[in-house]
């Protein structure tokens, strides 16, 4: 990857080091996403929460970023909490991790050198640690802190999709390991999210390509949607931040979960359906309003109609 990295900051033409970082991200997510998926299949049978009787949708998905659209707050913060409490590092560094969230939180963009020094932080804690142990104290630590912190709203959403026979992906810069224990938690398809490098099944303190967001997580997607056989325009992709505004313009149907105001912004530019959780009353809906309910029924209809004539 050096190598590559390397060759193109020497090339005045073709994509910046950045994005080239954002691409490897995406692929290595996918890749990832795949194989645990395949791995929870071979462990015991689809993770999906559907019956026999609903027949499969095969060209739709839905995409759901995870903090503060499925999990209140963010969850890197929230496996921290955990990871603290046994003692794993110290609670100043917790501390730290948790400001530079509020900060992005406030202001809404991603500092760099906050990313950065985060970045060689977590890779210095993990390195040379088990995949697996990862694996493990993240189940822990969804049971005793996140699944009290779902949305219920944005996971009713979610169990559309499912009930319409459609793929439910998690996309999250949050380690792809924790974002697969939160997707198996909620019986979603899986999760694409963030990718450390490991040899021999323990971490090797470095990335495969960069933290997965903005582009990264676009490029995740439609790197998924190619290798699933998906349809982007039959798909549906739900976040709160203007980051994500890149996976969100890649497929048919777009909608923003308790949106920072940027995203707000965009979502009332663009008509894009508007949902937010994050009080009382009732939820505010931009565009057309059975949007995601007729999707869903649609893809449903669908294939019954193919699995009917199969018969």
């Amino acid at each position: 990857m050096q190598d590559q990295l390397a060759r193109i900051s020497r090339s005045p033409f073709g994509p910046s080091e950045e994005e080239v970082r954002a691409n490897l991200a995406g692929e290595a997510s996918a890749d990832a996403a795949l194989s645990l998926h395949d791995a929870e299949i071979a462990a015991g049978g689809p993770p999906e929460s559907l019956g026999p009787e609903v027949p499969r949708d095969l060209t739709a998905a839905a995409f759901f970023d995870v903090d503060n659209t499925m999990v209140q707050g963010a969850s890197i913060v929230h496996f921290a909490r955990g990871l603290a409490a046994r003692k794993y590092f110290k609670t100043s560094d917790l501390v730290d991790v948790a400001w530079k969230q509020v900060k992005f939180r406030v202001t809404g963009k991603e500092n760099s050198t906050d990313m950065a020094a985060g970045r060689e932080k977590a890779l210095a804690f993990i390195a040379g640690r088990p995949t697996a142990e990862l694996a493990a104290l993240g189940e822990e630590i969804y049971d005793e802190i996140i699944a009290d912190k779902i949305w219920p709203g944005t996971r009713a959403l979610a169990q559309m999709h499912l009930d319409a026979g459609q793929q439910v992906w998690l996309v999250t810069a949050t380690p792809v390991e924790l974002a697969q224990v939160i997707a198996k938690r909620l019986g979603l398809t899986g999760a694409l999210g963030t990718v450390a490098e490991s040899v021999d099944g323990k971490f090797t303190g470095r990335l495969v390509g960069d933290i997965l967001h903005g582009l990264g997580k676009a490029h995740a997607v439609r790197t998924l949607a190619i290798r699933e056989g998906l349809n982007l325009k039959r798909c549906t992709a739900y976040s709160d931040s203007h980051n994500d505004v890149p996976m969100l313009s890649l497929v048919g149907t777009a909608v923003a979960i308790n949106p920072d105001s940027d995203l707000r912004e965009v979502a009332k530019n663009r008509s894009w359906e508007i949902r937010d959780f994050r009080t009382g009353r009732k939820a505010a809906k931009i565009g057309v309003p059975t949007a995601l309910a007729l999707g869903a029924a649609g893809g449903a209809v669908a294939a019954a109609i193919t699995r009917r004539r199969e018969h």
